[in-house]
């Protein structure tokens, strides 16, 4: 797909300019695809919608007004997209509930990957029983069912943003680990490896410095689809009532909420519904993006 948006009027690139580092390289080639790139802009769009917007607003996502009960939509008044049945603006809510979807997203995301690969990098580099065990507990992680995780999570936790953060990452670190330690096996023979365990460096210091930043080109696609998977992760477990619980509120969850009152107001569900499924389209062609820009048959 990303190959017909980039165009054939070029032939892809086989070598890396001199003096230009492969992630440059990488980069150049991620700008070509004006899909990721149209997307990549657009998402930031939504990104400074959801968190700057609700600046703009005079009153928050909670507060009624009363004189504008189930107000329709009209792009000229206070309330643009309306309000729901108790008289909250339907739009701030949306972008307000986006701050914790794309926050848990992002960040549940970040934090999966760099366990993940830390994890993974050390098991994969020392080998021996550290890693047997370090990947035997990986395997036992695989085995328990995911929502009985979730749930006993909640019960520990609470039903709180930190406990929906929690139990996404608790289960999400151990693909990134399984990828990094199979990058790791690979690269812990290569020669700038034992140079640079001939010069002095300590095994902790060859993992940080060489290991993981030669893992990044599979770790940057992973990650983006990591993103997209968390968002996915956040609003079906709100949906389900296993994550954010009111009063406040996330795409989930206001899905959740809309679902229940299609057949009287389908804004409530559209509005959250099109804002979350404009962020998946645009994370999916961005990871494709950066999958292609990151392939090494492009190099």
């Amino acid at each position: 797909m990303s190959d017909l948006v980039a165009g054939t009027a070029q032939p892809p690139e086989t070598t890396t300019s001199v003096g230009q580092s492969p992630l440059k390289a990488s980069w150049r080639r991620f700008s070509r695809n004006k899909l990721a790139v149209g997307s990549m802009i657009i998402l930031a769009l939504i990104v400074l919608a959801c968190f700057a917007s609700p600046l703009l607003f005079p009153f928050g996502p909670e507060d009624a007004d009363f004189d504008n009960i189930a107000a329709p939509i009209d792009l000229f008044s206070a309330h643009p997209f309306g309000t729901d049945e108790f008289g909250r603006d339907l739009l701030l809510r949306v972008l307000v509930g986006g701050q914790v979807s794309l926050a848990v997203g992002f960040v549940g995301a970040l934090t999966a990957v760099i366990i993940g690969v830390l994890y993974g990098a050390t098991a994969g580099y020392v080998g021996g029983r550290l890693d047997n065990f370090l990947m035997r507990t990986v395997d036992v992680l695989y085995g328990i069912p995911y929502f009985f995780l979730v749930v006993l999570i909640n019960l520990l936790v609470g039903r709180t943003v930190t406990g929906l953060f929690v139990s996404i990452v608790v289960v999400l670190w151990l693909t990134p680990a399984v990828i990094a330690r199979g990058q790791a096996v690979s690269l812990r023979h290569r020669e700038f490896v034992d140079a640079a365990r001939a010069g002095g460096m300590t095994e902790w210091q060859i993992i940080r410095q060489h290991i993981v930043p030669n893992s990044l080109n599979v770790v940057i696609v992973y990650s983006s689809l990591l993103v997209l998977e968390v968002i996915i992760t956040e609003s079906f477990l709100s949906f389900l009532g296993l994550g954010i619980q009111p009063p406040a509120s996330s795409w989930g969850s206001l899905i959740d909420t809309g679902a229940r009152a299609i057949e009287t107001d389908p804004r409530l569900l559209l509005l959250p519904g099109g804002f979350l499924a404009t962020t998946l389209f645009c994370l999916n062609f961005i990871a494709d993006g950066l999958r292609d820009a990151f392939d090494p048959s492009e190099r």
